[in-house]
C-alpha cells in the first residue's frame, strides 16, 4: 500500500481561482512499490483469456456507472465546467464496450501457416508489454486518461495513470470505482503528482502514452529514448480549416465555431485558424460573427452559458500574449474578448472573431488553446493548401467545399492525420478511423481504429521446422 509523504500540492479552482484542494506527492520509493505491484499482478492479468479481461472491465463499466454522479461533480470541480464532464461521463461506458467489441476479434488465436520455404512454419503470438504509463492532460481529464487505458488493459498490460495536477480531483472518485473490482484493482492504478511525478513514472515503465504540449512532449521523448522504451506521443495542434466558394456557409460556419470554441477551445484538436476563400470571405464572416456573439458564458453558473472557464491559469497568460501580438499588429476583434475577463476569481474568454491577421502573428502560427478563430482570405486552391500547410503542427484540419468530392481533392494535400470532410474537429466524435499525428504533433501508432491496441504487444514469432532432414543451408 503506497504510504505518501506529507509533501502536498495546491490545486487551483478554475471558477473562483482559490486554492482549494490539495493533492500528496507520491516519493520514487513509492512508485517502486505501487510499479512493482502492478508488475506482479500482470503476469496473471496477461494470462487470463481474453474473455476474463472484459469481463473485468464489463463489471469496471457498471461500477462507474453507480458512481456517475460523484466522477461528474469531480469533473466539474477540476474544469469548471459541466456539459463536456457529462460527455467525459458518458465515454467511459461507450470507449469500454467499442474496446471490448474489438478485442473479443483481435485476440483470436493466429492459425499456423507455412512459409515461403516448404519444410518451415511460422506461428504467431502477441506479448503485452508489462506495465504502460499513461501521462494524461488537464483539459479532458477523464477522457484523456481512459484513451491509451483501456486498450492497454485489453491487451493485457498492467498501467499506472499520472493525470495532470491541474485536474486532480476526479482520481479518487476513479480508484475507488477500480478498487470494487478486484481483478482491475491489482492492474491499474491512477496516482497524483506534478511534472517531477511523470518524469519518474518514465523511468519505471515499459512503455510511455503521452498527451499534452509539444514542449512537456519533447522532454518525455528524451526520456523514453533514455530508458530505451517505446513512446507513443499525441501533442499540440494548430488545426487549420478551408472553405472554398459553393460551400455552404450556414453549416460551414456553425460547424467551425463549435469546432473552434467547443470546452472553450481548450482541445488539440480545435479548429486554430480558418482559411475563406476571398469570393465568399464577407459573407462567411458575417455568419460566424452573428453566431459567436450568440454564445454566452457559462457565469455566473455552470448553465448560465456555452464557454466555460480557462482551465489552467498559465494558459490564460498564453492566450492574452496572442491576442496583445495580434492586435498590436494590426488585427480587428470582430466580436469577443481582446483579454481573458477575470469573473468571480475564474478567467473566461468570449468566441473571438479576427480578422486582418496573417503569417507573422502568433494567433496563427503557435497554439492558442483557446476559444479564438482569427480568419484569413486566399483567393487559389494552391494558395490555400499552402497557407493550411504552413505550420510546424499536422494533427487534424477540416475543408468545406460545394461537394465531398472537391473536399476530397483538397484534403488529399493536407500534411496532417485527419481532416473532417464538410464538418469540423470530427475525431471528438468519431474514434474509429485510424490515423497518426504529423510533424510535432506527436509519434507513434494510432490511438483510434483496431489496430491501436496492438501498439500495447510485442509480435513474436515461432519458426518450426517440420521435417527431420538436415536444411540445405547447413555446414
Amino acid at each position: 500500500m503506497l504510504s505518501f509523504t506529507t509533501e502536498t500540492l495546491p490545486v487551483r479552482n478554475p471558477r473562483t481561482g482559490v486554492y482549494d484542494y490539495e493533492i500528496e506527492i507520491p516519493t520514487p520509493d513509492d512508485l517502486d512499490y505501487l510499479c512493482a505491484q502492478l508488475r506482479k499482478a500482470q503476469i496473471n492479468w496477461a494470462q487470463t483469456p481474453v474473455e476474463g479481461r472484459i469481463e473485468a472491465m464489463q463489471t469496471w463499466k457498471a461500477v462507474v456507472e453507480t458512481h456517475k454522479a460523484e466522477l461528474i461533480e469531480a469533473l466539474c470541480h477540476d474544469t469548471g465546467r459541466r456539459w463536456e464532464s457529462l460527455l467525459e461521463a458518458d465515454i467511459v461506458a461507450t470507449s469500454i464496450d467499442r474496446w471490448c467489441g474489438i478485442s473479443q476479434t483481435f485476440f483470436a488465436p493466429a492459425e499456423r501457416r507455412t512459409s515461403s520455404i516448404p519444410f518451415l512454419q511460422i506461428e504467431q503470438d502477441l506479448v503485452p508489454y508489462q506495465l504502460v504509463g499513461v501521462i494524461s492532460p488537464w483539459n479532458f481529464p477523464l477522457l484523456l486518461s481512459l484513451i491509451d487505458t483501456i486498450p492497454a488493459l485489453l491487451a493485457g498490460c498492467a498501467v499506472v495513470v499520472k493525470p495532470s495536477e491541474v485536474t486532480p480531483r476526479f482520481i479518487k472518485v476513479i480508484n475507488k470505482t477500480i478498487a470494487a473490482v478486484p481483478a482491475l484493482a491489482s492492474v491499474l492504478q491512477y496516482v497524483a503528482g506534478a511534472g517531477a511525478t511523470g518524469a519518474e513514472l518514465t523511468k519505471r515503465a515499459d512503455l510511455i502514452c503521452f498527451t499534452g504540449s509539444t514542449a512537456t512532449g519533447r522532454r518525455v521523448y528524451q526520456a523514453a529514448c533514455d530508458h530505451f522504451i517505446p513512446v507513443f506521443l499525441e501533442l499540440g495542434g494548430k488545426d487549420a480549416a478551408l472553405v472554398f466558394e459553393g460551400a455552404d456557409l450556414e453549416k460551414a460556419s456553425a460547424a467551425l465555431l463549435w469546432g473552434g470554441t467547443a470546452n472553450a477551445g481548450q482541445s488539440c484538436l480545435s479548429i486554430e485558424r480558418i482559411y475563406v476563400q476571398s469570393t465568399v470571405f464577407q459573407e462567411f464572416i458575417e455568419k460566424i460573427t452573428a453566431r459567436a456573439t450568440a454564445i454566452g458564458l457559462a457565469y455566473p453558473t455552470t448553465d448560465s452559458g456555452k464557454i466555460g472557464p480557462i482551465i489552467s491559469d498559465k494558459q490564460v497568460a498564453i492566450i492574452n500574449e496572442h491576442l496583445a501580438d495580434a492586435l498590436r499588429k494590426g488585427a480587428t476583434v470582430l466580436t469577443g474578448s481582446t483579454q481573458c475577463e477575470a469573473l468571480g476569481g475564474g478567467y473566461y474568454c468570449r468566441p473571438t472573431i479576427l480578422t486582418n491577421v496573417n503569417h507573422g502573428m502568433k494567433i496563427m502560427t503557435e497554439e492558442t488553446f483557446g476559444p479564438i478563430l482569427p480568419v484569413m482570405a486566399f483567393n487559389t486552391r494552391e494558395e490555400a493548401i499552402q497557407l493550411a500547410n504552413s505550420t510546424v503542427y499536422g494533427l487534424s484540419g477540416a475543408v468545406f467545399a460545394a461537394t465531398n468530392e472537391e473536399a476530397m481533392a483538397v484534403a488529399k494535400h493536407m500534411t496532417a492525420g485527419a481532416i473532417s470532410i464538410n464538418d469540423a474537429a470530427l475525431t471528438a466524435i468519431m474514434h474509429e478511423g485510424e490515423k497518426n499525428a504529423f510533424k510535432m504533433s506527436g509519434i507513434g501508432g494510432t490511438r483510434m481504429g483496431p489496430s491501436a491496441i496492438k501498439r500495447f504487444m510485442r509480435q513474436k514469432s515461432y519458426l518450426i521446422k517440420n521435417n527431420q532432414q538436415p536444411d540445405p543451408w547447413w555446414f
